[in-house]
C-alpha cells in the first residue's frame, strides 16, 4: 500500500511552536527581548512533544497542542451553558429563575418581576393555583403542623424545614450556619445520616436525627445499633424527633462509603467510628429485615428517645414493599408518626448518574401513592407526611401540600441561601462557595454570621409568600390546601384541577375491597407484613421472557 507522505495539516500549529522557538531561541542572542517568546513556543513544544509520545489520548496524538484546547473548552461547558446559553427558566437542575428567587430573598432584597411572566402558560404541564374573590387576612405567616400528636412529646415543626444533609458532605461553617439560620427561624434541621456533630450543636436549633444503615452517633465498632449511645443522643433535648433513613431519592438502594482519608477527627467525633477509617453505610438495615421488624425498632426507638415522634424517610419504589409495611401497621397497631417521602429528583453529593437519572419514583407520584394508601386505610389521621423534592418556592410548598403533604422539606434551597451557585462539583471538594466542601482553605471562607441571616431570611420571606398565596385563595393554613386547588394544562386546550388529573381514594377504601386503581387492586392484595419480598406473581414473571 502506498504511503501518504503529505505533511498533516493537522501539525501545523505543533511545527510552527517548533519553528518559533528555533527562531526566538536565535533572536534572544540578539535582544533580550526574545526570552518570553523563547518561552512560549518552548512551552508549546514541549507539549506537543508530550501529545505525541502520550498514549492514553488518541485525539492529542493525532492533533497535538489543538486537542487540549478541546479538553479545556469542554471542562468549562457546563458554566458556558449556565452562564450564556441556559434560558432563565430552563431547569438543569434548577433555573436561574429558581436560584435568582432564593438568593433574593435571602438577601432581603427586591424580589419582584417586571413585564409578566416568561413561563409558557399554554404549554403542556404548566401549573398555577386557582385565586379567589374573596380573600382572606391571615396575621402571620409562621405555619406550623404537629407532628406525632399521641407521643409524651409531640413536636411542632414549620411547614417548611431544611432537608438532610450531613456534615462531611457540608463544611462546618454551612452546617453552623443552617443551624443557626434553623434557630433563629423556629424551623428544623435535619442532620442527614452523618449524625449529630458539634456544629449542629454550637447554635441550638431545633434538630431531626436521621438515622442511616451506618448507624452514626449510634453504632458498636462492628456498625450495628446501639442503644446506649442511641438513647444518649435522642434524648438531648435539641432534638426534636427520629427520622430512620430507608432509602433517599438520588440514590434508593445504594449505599456509600466516605473513604478513611477523608474521615477527619470531627467526623469520626460525630458518627463514632475511628479517624482514618472508611466509613461504610451499607445498602441494607441490619436492626431490622421485614416490615414488621421495622415497626417493632420505631416503637423502641420512641421509647428510648423518651416519647419523641419517630418516623422513617423513604423512596418508593416497588409498591408491594410500601403496602407491605402499611399492612404491618394495620396487623400491628404499631405505626410511625411521620413519613418523609423523598422524590427521585432528589440531589446528593454524588451519586451514579443512572440513579440520579432513572432509578426511583418522582416526588408527585410517590406522595400521592403514601397519601392515598394510608387514607385508604384509615392510618392518614395518625401520621404526618413530609416531602422533598426540588421545593424552593412558596408555590411549590403550596402544590406539595395540595397533592397530600402536611410539610416540605428542602436541602438545595437552603443550599441557595448560603450562596451555592450550581457549580455542580459537590463531589470533588472544590465547592467555590464553601458549601459543599470539607476543604477548611474554601468552608472557612464562608462567613457564619452573614449566612445564618440569611438562611432565616430565605425561610421567612418564603413562608411570607405563601401566606400570600393562601390569602390570595380564600385560604386561612396551609393545611387547608387540597387537590381542587392547583390545575395543571394537559394540552392546549384542556385543563384539570389535581382533584381531577390524579386518583384519591376513599377514606377505607383499601380495607373494603377494590379501588379501581391498578397499582393498588393489582399489588395491595400480595403484599405481606412479614416480608419485603416480592410476591408469588412477581417471582414468577422473573424466572421468564413470557409475559
Amino acid at each position: 500500500m502506498e504511503k501518504n507522505t503529505t505533511f498533516p495539516l493537522r501539525y501545523t500549529v505543533y511545527a510552527l511552536s517548533i519553528a518559533g522557538f528555533l527562531a526566538s531561541s536565535v533572536a534572544s542572542f540578539f535582544t533580550d527581548a526574545a526570552y518570553f517568546f523563547v518561552v512560549a513556543f518552548g512551552a508549546l513544544t514541549a507539549l506537543g512533544t508530550y501529545d505525541l509520545l502520550q498514549r492514553r489520548h488518541t485525539v492529542s496524538r493525532n492533533y497535538p497542542i489543538l486537542a487540549n484546547f478541546r479538553y479545556l473548552l469542554e471542562s468549562v461547558g457546563p458554566e458556558i451553558r449556565q452562564y450564556f446559553i441556559q434560558s432563565d427558566t430552563e431547569e438543569r437542575p434548577f433555573s436561574r429563575e429558581q436560584r435568582t428567587i432564593v438568593y433574593q430573598r435571602a438577601k432581603n432584597v427586591l424580589d419582584k418581576r417586571p413585564f409578566g411572566s416568561q413561563l409558557g402558560m399554554y404549554d403542556e404541564g404548566f401549573e398555577w393555583m386557582n385565586h379567589s374573590l374573596n380573600p382572606t387576612k391571615i396575621s402571620d405567616s409562621d405555619f406550623r403542623i404537629l407532628i406525632g400528636k399521641h407521643c409524651a412529646r409531640p413536636y411542632s415543626a414549620s411547614v417548611f424545614n431544611i432537608s438532610a444533609m450531613s456534615f462531611g458532605s457540608l463544611s462546618a461553617n454551612a452546617i453552623l450556619s443552617l443551624n443557626t439560620g434553623a434557630r433563629l427561624g423556629g424551623f428544623y434541621h435535619d442532620t442527614g445520616e452523618g449524625s449529630i456533630s458539634r456544629y449542629h450543636r454550637q447554635p441550638g436549633g431545633d434538630l431531626v436525627w436521621e438515622i442511616g444503615s451506618g448507624y452514626f452517633g449510634c453504632r458498636h465498632k462492628d456498625g450495628t445499633f446501639n442503644e446506649e449511645m442511641f438513647q444518649e443522643n435522642a434524648t438531648i433535648d435539641q432534638v426534636k424527633m427520629i427520622e430512620i433513613k430507608l432509602s433517599q431519592g438520588a440514590k434508593p438502594g445504594h449505599g456509600g462509603i466516605l473513604p478513611g482519608a477523608k474521615v477527619t477527627p470531627e467526623i469520626a467525633e460525630a458518627r463514632g467510628v475511628a479517624v482514618g477509617e472508611d466509613c461504610v453505610s451499607p445498602a441494607l438495615h441490619s436492626a431490622f429485615s421485614t416490615p414488621l421488624e421495622l415497626l417493632a425498632f420505631i416503637d423502641r426507638l420512641r421509647e428510648l428517645s423518651g416519647g419523641k415522634p419517630v418516623g422513617f424517610k423513604l423512596a418508593i419504589g416497588h409498591p408491594w414493599e410500601w403496602f407491605a409495611i402499611v399492612k404491618a401497621m394495620l396487623e400491628t397497631g404499631q405505626k410511625p408518626d411521620f413519613i418523609v417521602v423523598d422524590g427521585g429528583e432528589g440531589g446528593t453529593g454524588a451519586a451514579p448518574l443512572e440513579f440520579i437519572n432513572r432509578l426511583g419514583m418522582p416526588m408527585t407520584e410517590a406522595l400521592l401513592l403514601v397519601h392515598n394508601t394510608l387514607v385508604g386505610t384509615n392510618l392518614r389521621e395518625d401520621i404526618a407526611i413530609g416531602a422533598a423534592g426540588k421545593i424552593t418556592s412558596a408555590f411549590n410548598i403550596a402544590r406539595t401540600l395540595s397533592l397530600g403533604a402536611d410539610w416540605c422539606n428542602s436541602a438545595r434551597g437552603y443550599m441557595f441561601s448560603l450562596g451555592c451557585i450550581q457549580a455542580l462539583n459537590c463531589h470533588t471538594g472544590r465547592c467555590p462557595s464553601g458549601v459543599a466542601t470539607q476543604d477548611p482553605r474554601r468552608g472557612n471562607k464562608l462567613d457564619v454570621e452573614l449566612k445564618s441571616q440569611r438562611v432565616y431570611n430565605f425561610h421567612k420571606n418564603t413562608l411570607d409568600a405563601l401566606q400570600n398565596l393562601l390569602e390570595s385563595s380564600g385560604l386561612r393554613h396551609p393545611s387547608e390546601l387540597g387537590p381542587e386547588h392547583v390545575v395543571r394544562r394537559v394540552s392546549k386546550t384542556e385543563v384539570h384541577s389535581y382533584m381531577d388529573l390524579f386518583p384519591y381514594l376513599e377514606p377505607g377504601a383499601l380495607l373494603e375491597g377494590e379501588t379501581g386503581h391498578t397499582v393498588f387492586d393489582k399489588y395491595w392484595p400480595q403484599a405481606s407484613p412479614a416480608t419485603f419480598d416480592p410476591p408469588d406473581s412477581i417471582l414468577k414473571l422473573r424466572e421468564t421472557k413470557l409475559r
